[in-house]
């Protein structure tokens, strides 16, 4: 009887258990999914997030929202996911800067590697060399010439110390031998401001915020930061291409969550995101704003942060570039 008694014991236990797993591993979960954003409504961010997260509602026929949590250069939003929720309801479209760059600048209240885990790459894109047309620069070749020649005289704007524009200009620096100035600004609008009144003469743009300008003439575009060119700008070549092989400085967003996450329940998120991002509507509408959707497995992630993440921080270190 004693036995009996026990062994019931022991099942209840196990079925609790079991019932406790099922629960905690439900997805999607019952409840508003909230996919943060590290930055203000209407930037590239923003809107790529949400071209996302309307798919992504109508794929797992829940409520997605997207929550805005801007300021510190993303830092804030990434720490908040971090600290989240850990039922699965909450993920966050982190960026090169606050996973990659950041740790190697300041340091942080939490570790993008430790404290995130990594779903998938949502979607990568270059910036764009553009210069006033005053400068009277049309080409790669030219600015590189009189960069050579004059040194300390080219000044390039970003959107602020140890952001992808700027690191893209250290890149160039370094590896095509030259001295230009970097002018950092607080975000794209007044450094594009700045261009455009010939107070700087380049910037690493991306190319949504400088193809109106492009277009009307007032900006040359000389030359794509990424590996492959620019399907809106067909002719206009990589650094890469011309004459500085292996030269790659993009700016991405990857879908991470935190680290205490139940791997079932990634692995599921991870399942459900790259099936969006493969959406021919999604890649349409991500295309046209000169974003490329790259997703891939929570490991492939893994490893191109750990990548990334070698290769700002022996810049940054070399350079002795501060968040200052």
């Amino acid at each position: 009887m004693k036995k009996k008694n026990i062994l019931n014991i022991f099942l209840g236990i196990a079925v609790g258990f079991l019932s406790y797993s099922v629960c905690a591993q439900e997805f999607p979960p019952k409840k508003t999914i909230t996919l943060v954003v590290g930055f203000a409504a209407g930037g590239a961010a923003d809107t790529s997030a949400r071209i996302i997260a309307k798919k992504l509602g109508e794929n797992i026929g829940a409520n997605v929202v997207v929550d805005n949590r801007g300021g510190a250069g993303g830092n804030i939003a990434h720490q908040y996911v971090a600290n989240g929720p850990t039922d699965g309801s909450t993920i966050l479209y982190g960026s090169v800067g606050p996973l990659t760059i950041a740790p190697h600048m300041m340091k942080l209240p939490y570790d993008p590697f430790k404290d995130l885990a990594p779903i998938t790459m949502a979607v990568n894109f270059p910036n764009v060399l553009v210069v006033n047309s005053g400068t009277g620069i049309k080409t790669f070749a030219e600015y590189v010439a009189f960069a050579k020649k004059n040194p300390k005289k080219l000044e390039y704007a970003s959107t602020g110390p140890g952001s992808a524009s700027h690191l893209a200009g250290e890149l160039l620096n370094e590896m095509a031998g030259i001295d230009t100035v970097h002018i950092p600004y607080k975000g794209g609008s007044p450094a594009m401001q700045d261009l455009l009144g010939e107070r700087v003469a380049a910037y690493f743009s991306t190319y949504s915020t400088a193809q109106a300008y492009i277009e009307n003439g007032k900006l040359n575009a000389l030359a794509v930061t990424g590996p492959q060119r620019l399907k809106a700008l067909p002719k206009v070549p990589t650094i890469a291409e011309s004459g500085y092989p292996g030269f790659n400085a993009t700016n991405w967003y990857a879908f991470v969550a935190s680290s205490k996450v139940p791997d079932a329940i990634l692995d599921r998120w991870n399942v459900e995101l790259v099936k969006v991002m493969k959406s021919p509507d999604v890649v349409k509408q991500l295309n046209d704003h000169g974003l490329t959707p790259m997703p891939d497995t929570r490991d492939e992630l893994a490893k191109y942060m750990a990548k990334e993440s070698a290769t700002w921080g022996r810049l940054i270190r070399e350079k002795k570039i501060t968040s200052e």
